[in-house]
């Protein structure tokens, strides 16, 4: 059995990112997707409205439930929102998933600028969870938060996952989407050394959940067996297809299309 892929994150309205983008995602690319809830969120193409948290101790007792009775092969903790909900969250890893991979994708911040992370707990992410991380996953504001380095350019991309694999991380990717120029970069840091991706930029505005669905993406890889390059590779793959055949939909930053035939990775099971 292979394929299972728990995420933990917040619920986006709009269902372009948070748990219905994971779900979607896991769900094409032939995995089976559980989730656990972090915050509710209201929100559409242009911007969040608002953001009501869920209890840390019932994200706890859904994961919990979920680990005992269905199993996962990976984990992908996305919008945590507090210090409170990393602690949670670490624990039940360590206690009912040891040696599963997680991908952490530390969101931070939304697209439109709304604060989805409780600044004063990024301590509590990096001590708590980033150890526990097969891969992290931050976007270019992201990695500079987590590490306080420059990141706005490839070398820097490189000394940003580098520094995150030094903070206690197995590997870091770190993605260049917010970099200007005609190709998309993005840089993984891991035990085989240095590795960088590069697709041509496509031109548009749909790219809600781009970072939610990439790092779902890397988890349902890694699911099925997959090793970390490989994962990464497949997943923007993916990714790149979606955003081209975005639906279009709303008048800000719209979504893109998960629903896309013959991705399914379960042929890809085992590939080393």
């Amino acid at each position: 059995m292979a394929g299972r892929v728990l995420t933990v994150a917040g619920s986006d309205s709009s269902g372009g990112a948070g748990i219905q983008a994971d779900i979607k995602t896991v769900t094409a690319l032939g995995g089976y997707a559980a989730c656990a809830i972090t915050a509710l969120t209201a929100q559409d193409t242009n911007s969040v409205y608002d953001i009501v948290p869920v209890d840390p101790d019932f994200v706890g007792l859904q994961m919990r439930v979920v680990l005992q009775d269905l199993g996962v092969d990976a984990i992908k903790t996305g919008m945590l929102y507090s210090g409170d909900v990393v602690r949670c969250v670490a624990e039940l890893i360590g206690r009912y998933a040891k040696g599963v991979d997680l991908v952490l994708d530390p969101v931070l911040v939304s697209s439109s600028g709304r604060d989805l992370f409780q600044e004063q707990d990024l301590s509590i992410l990096k001590k708590n969870l980033l150890p526990l991380a097969a891969v992290v996953s931050p976007n270019l504001a992201e990695a500079r938060a987590l590490t306080g380095l420059d990141v706005n350019d490839e070398q820097q991309m490189t000394d940003a996952a580098m520094a995150l694999v030094d903070m206690g991380a197995k590997a870091a990717l770190v993605t260049g989407g917010h970099l200007p120029g005609p190709d998309m970069v993005d840089v993984l840091v891991w035990e085989g050394g240095v590795e960088k991706f590069r697709s041509t930029r496509v031109q548009t505005k749909n790219t809600h959940g781009t970072g939610c669905t990439l790092s779902s993406a890397i988890a349902t890889g890694l699911a099925f067996g997959l090793n970390l390059p490989t994962a990464v590779e497949k997943a923007r793959q993916y990714l790149l297809m979606a955003i081209k055949r975005a639906p279009g939909y709303g008048s800000g930053q719209g979504p893109v299309n998960h629903a896309l035939p013959g991705m399914s990775l379960r042929a890809s099971e085992g590939d080393s």
